[in-house]
This record gives C-alpha cells, structure tokens and sequence, in this order.
C-alpha cells in the first residue's frame, strides 16, 4: 500500500453517549453502563448496555424518515452525521460518486424480526409490516447512511461477526487506495439485543451471569465469566492523507495498516494459540512498516469470556512482549457486537490524539497468568505515536487496525 490514509471525522452513539464527546467522557470514567432491560425481562440474564436514548427520541433526532427505518439503522445515521460534521464536509456539496459507503453489521434488525414474527403467530399475516424486511436486512445500515448523505459511489456491509465494524474499516481503506473513491463513511451499527439474540449467547456460555450486573463485564479479570450485550455505531470518514491536506484538514490519526485473517479452525472458538489474530496483527504491522516494539499501546478485543481473553492476553505478551499498555472497551460498554470493532476504532484514535488512555472497568488487576499491562481504575496519561486496534469474530475473523498520531 502506498497511499496515506487519514482518519478525518469520528462519529459514536454508544451506552456510555451520543457523540464522541459524551462517549469519550464516559469511557474515561470507566463507569460501566450495564442495567435491568425490560426487553429481557424474565430472562435467566435480564440486563445489557442499551443506548440513553427512548425510542421516540431517536426518531426524533434522525427526523421524518425514522419510521421506516429498523433501530440499528437509526443508530447507524446518527453516528455518520457526527463523522461527517466532524470532517468539515457537506454532503449538499460534495461529488457523492465518489463517496464510498461501508458499514459492517452483524445481525441486523433482530428485535423488528421477533416483534414481526409475535404480530404474524397473534394477528395474522395481513397486519405484519410491509417495511418489516427493510427493518431487519443488515445492509440497511449502510443503505440508510448512503439515502442520508447522498453518497452514490460503492456501498457495502461487512458481515464478519464481532469483526464487522474493522472488515468494513480495512475495505474502506482499499477503496481509498484503490481511486474508487475519494472519501470513504465506514464503520459499523448493531442493534441486537433481542430476546432470542441473548438466550442464544447465554446458551453458548458467552454472557456473564453475575448479579452485580454494573460489574458483569471485567475484561482480564481472573473470575472473568462472559460478556454483556449493548448497541451502538460508529463511524470513521477515511480520506486519502494528500486530499484532506488540500482541504485544509489536519487529520486525527492515521490508518498505517490493516491485516485481516480466518483461523480456519471452529465456528465460535479462537483457537489456544491464537494463530489467526497473530498473522492479522503482523500483517497490520508490516503494511505499517513497524516492528512490534514501536506498538505504544493496544486497545484489545477484551470480552470478557475465559477463553479468549486468555487466549488475547497470550498473543499480546507473544508478538509484544515489551509490554505496551492496554485498554478494553467492553468493561464499559458492553459489547456491541459488529459494532466493536469500529466503536473501539474510534476510541483508538481518540486515545493517540488525547495520550490519555481509558481504563478497563470493573479491574483491579489482570488474572497473575496474564503478563500484560491492563490500564486500571483511572485514565493513564501516556505519550502515545503507534497504537493497534484488535477485532475477532465468531467464524474466525480477525482484524487489526494500526493507527499512528498524524
């Protein structure tokens, strides 16, 4: 890869805030937002980390289109108008054949999916929605973005589980270095805490069942049991580096390199050795043109499930055994599925444009047998010029992001 890539607007809509202001601010804190949710009531794990926001106030935000469009669509248009804003462009100005829309989406409109399914078993089919597909279909999100901005160049949704928002950030990244396209709105939306999405994870053994729920997600922890379900987007705008300098744009951070690899080994499982991750992050490093002890910090995957956090905490003492320090999101936010891997994208980048970075809620101290550097307890100050952003999904996708101060 030859072109430079710069990250020039940040848009978020998560449980800990609308906007990147109040998302940032939240996460610092390390004030987890895991709560009852009455959409799960009655459930055997009835909480999760929702957005602050009722449903007829995030129609009223996105405005007259809202009612066609499925929750994580909603979330997904918030999020790329604060990205956009952000970047200082303007969608009634710009050339939208050449702009690229790339959202990833694991799931989609599940919720719209179980709530039609009730409405066709109790009152018949005449009376399900005839917007209920468009409601459900994951490409929407990035459908809905593209219909918002009046973006016409190539529109695609990523679909690599938890792995989504990143596979939609390195495709982005290609398109760009490709001349596809001249501004890319990429990232990622999910919206999936439905009833059936939590009883599926909960049969896996995946989600913590801790009554301390504010407590549930403690990624690192020695008694570590699961993550917590939540929602949310976010939204990178990529450019090429050399075009946002014409525009007079300093850029928040720099895409350096991403690498993308399947583990090619089981459907939900890293593997022990975690030889898919490695290859992703090596790659993300040689397209980089970095050595492993450049990485000043790492913000990791971090579910808060036994095994892939040990098997994450392994790699990171492996390729990076200077010890670098690292954070985890999902203490804080839960996670957001498709949505992480870009959400915690943009949290990367915040924290090399900050040198402050957030700490793991929930840890007082990583399990003994993990030789990595957890921030804990308070934000750490830190100058910071290299940092890696790791992604892992369920089919054995994984991505790594490196990003470097601009």
């Amino acid at each position: 890869m030859t072109a430079s890539i710069a990250v020039t607007g940040l848009g978020l809509v998560t449980p800990a805030g609308i906007g990147v202001d109040d998302t940032w601010t939240g996460v610092c804190a390390g004030q987890a937002t895991a709560a009852p949710d009455p959409a799960l009531a009655g459930l055997p794990v009835d909480f999760s980390c929702r957005v602050p926001l009722a449903e007829q106030d995030l129609d009223r935000r996105v405005g007259r289109k809202a009612w066609r469009m499925g929750r994580f669509a909603k979330l997904a248009v918030l999020a790329a108008r604060e990205a956009v804003r952000d970047a200082g462009l303007d969608p009634a100005s710009w050339d939208g054949a050449r702009v690229a829309t790339v959202i990833g989406c694991g799931m989609g409109g599940l919720e719209k999916l179980e709530e039609q399914y009730a409405r066709l078993e109790q009152r018949g089919a005449d009376l399900t929605s005839p917007l209920a597909i468009p409601m459900i279909i994951p490409n929407l999100g990035t459908g809905e973005v593209s219909i918002d901005l009046r973006s016409r160049g190539p529109g695609l949704s990523p679909a690599t589980a938890c792995a989504s928002g990143a596979s939609a950030i390195a495709t982005a990244r290609d398109l760009l270095v490709g001349g596809l396209c001249d501004i890319a709105v990429t990232g990622g939306v999910e919206a999936a805490v439905s009833r059936v999405c939590t009883i599926g994870f909960w049969r896996m053994g995946a989600l913590s069942v801790r009554s301390d729920r504010a407590a549930a997600s403690r990624p690192f922890a020695a008694d570590r049991d699961g993550f917590v379900m939540a929602e949310g987007a976010g939204i990178l705008v990529l450019e090429r580096t050399a075009d946002a300098t014409a525009r007079g744009v300093r850029p928040r951070a720099l895409l350096a390199g991403c690498g993308s690899t399947s583990d090619a080994h089981h459907p939900t499982a890293l593997p022990e050795d975690a030889h898919g991750a490695e290859a992703a992050l090596r790659t993300a490093l040689a397209e980089a043109g970095l050595a492993p002890d450049d990485v000043d910090h790492v913000n990791a995957h971090g579910t808060s499930t036994p095994l892939n956090d040990a098997a994450e905490a392994a790699l990171i003492a492996r390729v990076l055994p200077h010890r670098p320090s690292v954070t985890a999101a999902k203490g804080v936010l839960g996670h957001t599925l498709g949505a992480s891997g870009a959400i915690e994208a943009a949290l990367t980048v915040l924290t090399l444009q900050h040198h402050r970075i957030p700490p793991i809620a929930n840890l007082q101290a990583p399990a003994p047998e993990f030789d990595i550097d957890c921030v804990t307890k308070r934000p750490r100050q830190q100058d910071l010029r290299t940092a890696v952003s790791h992604s892992f999904g369920f089919g054995g996708h994984n991505v790594v992001l490196a990003l470097t101060a601009p």
